[in-house]
Formats: structure tokens, C-alpha cells, sequence
């Protein structure tokens, strides 16, 4: 976790003020390409805009890799239940006869040997906790309250100031009078060098407050456009490291259904071979009888209960491994299965 954080805020420190003040730089074009073909630099784009698009991109990631993942587990399930599907065929078809077979053979099952993995879970290890994306606004709503507060201070600031050059006092607690209303109007006609006029001087009065409005306006929303982008950016950066994360579990739960399919083939494999096999068993115990070791039979018939054995004790070997260790694939697991698989393939060699 600290890692990836460490390289958000890298990334992050990257993005200078001159970054914000275009379209998106050189700096981030390694994080951004996708999103830098879709803005041109030619092309001037509003910050909010581009703040927008990234939120969405950042949105549209994620949900593509956890829909991957979701994927991913719902074919491990299946993979599973294939899997514990095959164990089941291959004890009832052929591996409990031949173990019965064996020790009747002279043949002792030795310690732990065929006590099967109970339970094959595959959890991956998740460090990073689900991200959650936030929404951005444009600042315009509250630009807007802003801008009206400071219209109204300005053009009370003003008359205040009017009075003051005129000498008056204006009582708040009533309507001012009509000439005092006049007064004060006019004389913003008179402070611009102009004709004393009350329609002038409310006009001066009313573009002056108007001009503080979207003064005031212009900079909210800029300062907020500018903190969209950052934070957008951020996200991103953020959405890339969270996705690339979930990445690396689907490589590995890609690993494991191609074990478990890998699996699957084995052990439908091994249950025909187990058939072959308890039939050539049967015939010679019925033959030659029990005995109390193995090595009492005919060679030939020792070779066969020698090729069962190695048979059996591969497969249970392998059944017995644990599939899954923290969250990925045992490698004792892979290795457990190809020694299978080359038993098995001595066996199918044997026979032709």
C-alpha cells in the first residue's frame, strides 16, 4: 500500500501549475495517452471538461477489471466443481477398487497416504481495499452564491461610500427618501466625470457590482477547475495502480483454471487406466490367489501391481497437495500434478 501510494503522489508532484494551465503535458502522456488522443493539444478544452472526461475514464477502468475479476471467479467455480466432480468419478471408477485390490495384494497404503485436500480455496490476497471514485463539480453553484454575496457588499460598499462624500446618513431602518436615492445615484455619474444623472449613475453602480459578480465568479470556478483536474488526475492515477492490481489477480486465477482444466483431463485419464487396470488385478488375484506380499506373484503379475502402485500413489500424492497457497497457485501443487501426468504417461506408453 505504501508503494502505491508513494507513486500516486509522485505522479502527482509531476503536474505543475504550468500542467493545469493546457490541455495535459508531457509529464503525464504515460499515464493519459488514450485520454490526450481524445483532447488534441490544438484543440483548447475547459479544465472541467477534461477533469470530467478523466473521472469517467478512471470509472470506466475500474469497472472493466472488477467485471474481469468477477468473471474470472465465476469460472473458477465452475472449474472447481469440475474438479471435485472428477474426484468423485475417479474413486467410484476404478482407484478405491485397485486400493482395495492392492492390500489384498500384499500391498500397505503407507502414512497419510490418500487423505485428499478437503477443501481447495483459491482467495486471492487483496492488500488494496475497493476504490471508490468520487464525483467532481464545476464550482458554478457556488461561484454563483459567491459572486452574489459579493455584488451586494460591493454595491453597498459603494453607496456607503457615497454618502460619505456627500455627507449623508442614510437610515437603514426605513426607505430612503427619493432624493436621497437620487443623490447617491448621481453622484457615481458625477465620480466618472459625467453630468450629474441618477439613470447614469445607477448604471455605473450596477456594472460595477456586476463586474465584481463575475470577477468573482470567473475566479471560483477557475480555482475549481483547477482542483478538478488535479483530483481527477489523482483518481486516475489511482484507478491505473487499483486496476493493474487486479490485473496481476486475474493472471494468477488464469493460472489456476488452467491447472484445474489440466486437472480435469488427468483425472478422467487416470480413471480409465484404473478400469484397465482393476480388471488385470482381479485376474490375478483370482488366479494366483492372496498372498501376503506383492512380490510373491508371477513377475508378470508383479509388474502390474508394481505400474498400479506407482499409479495410485501418484494420483494421491497429487490430491492430497494443496492447490492454493496465499491466495495463488502451490507450485508443489503444479509439480505434484506433472509428476502424475508422467506416470501416466509411462503407463499409456507401456500399453502401446
Amino acid at each position: 500500500m505504501n508503494e502505491n501510494n508513494e507513486k500516486i503522489e509522485e505522479i502527482i508532484e509531476e503536474i505543475t501549475e504550468e500542467n493545469l494551465e493546457t490541455t495535459i503535458e508531457d509529464e503525464t502522456k504515460e499515464d493519459l495517452d488514450e485520454y490526450v488522443d481524445n483532447f488534441p493539444k490544438e484543440k483548447k478544452v475547459k479544465k472541467h471538461i477534461q477533469a470530467t472526461e478523466l473521472v469517467e475514464k478512471a470509472r470506466t477502468i475500474v469497472k472493466e477489471a472488477e467485471d474481469q475479476n468477477e468473471a474470472c471467479k465465476l469460472l473458477l467455480v465452475s472449474d472447481l466443481k469440475e474438479y471435485e466432480e472428477a474426484k468423485i468419478s475417479l474413486r467410484d471408477g476404478g482407484l478405491d477398487a485397485c486400493s482395495y485390490l492392492l492390500n489384498k495384494m500384499g500391498y500397505q497404503n503407507q502414512p497419510n497416504e490418500g487423505q485428499e485436500e478437503k477443501v481447495v480455496v483459491f482467495e486471492p490476497k487483496d492488500d488494496l481495499e475497493p476504490i471508490a471514485l468520487k464525483d467532481i463539480s464545476s464550482g458554478r453553484f457556488t461561484g454563483f452564491i459567491y459572486s452574489l454575496i459579493g455584488g451586494a457588499l460591493t454595491a453597498t460598499g459603494l453607496v456607503y461610500l457615497a454618502t460619505e462624500k456627500l455627507g449623508m446618513t442614510l437610515d437603514i431602518t426605513k426607505i430612503p427618501a427619493k432624493d436621497e436615492i437620487t443623490n447617491v445615484l448621481s453622484y457615481f455619474s458625477t465620480a466618472i466625470g459625467l453630468e450629474s444623472n441618477m439613470y447614469v449613475g445607477a448604471t455605473v453602480l450596477g456594472l460595477s457590482s456586476l463586474a465584481v459578480m463575475a470577477i468573482i465568479y470567473a475566479i471560483r470556478v477557475g480555482i475549481k477547475g483547477n482542483s478538478n483536474l488535479n483530483f481527477a488526475v489523482k483518481q486516475l492515477v489511482e484507478a491505473e495502480v487499483y486496476t493493474e492490481h487486479k490485473s496481476d489477480c486475474k493472471t494468477e486465477m488464469d493460472k489456476v483454471d488452467a491447472h484445474m482444466k489440466d486437472t480435469v483431463v488427468t483425472l478422467k485419464t487416470y480413471e480409465v487406466l484404473f478400469n484397465e487396470q482393476k480388471g488385470k488385478l482381479e485376474r490375478i488375484l483370482h488366479i494366483e490367489g492372496e498372498k501376503l506380499k506383492s512380490t510373491d506373484y508371477h513377475d508378470k503379475s508383479f509388474a502390474e501391481i508394481r505400474e498400479t502402485k506407482e499409479l495410485v500413489r501418484a494420483i494421491k500424492d497429487f490430491t492430497s497437495t494443496q492447490m492454493s497457497e496465499e491466495g495463488k497457485l502451490s507450485e508443489k501443487s503444479v509439480q505434484a500434478l506433472q509428476r502424475a501426468k508422467t506416470q501416466m504417461d509411462k503407463m499409456l506408453e507401456r500399453l502401446y
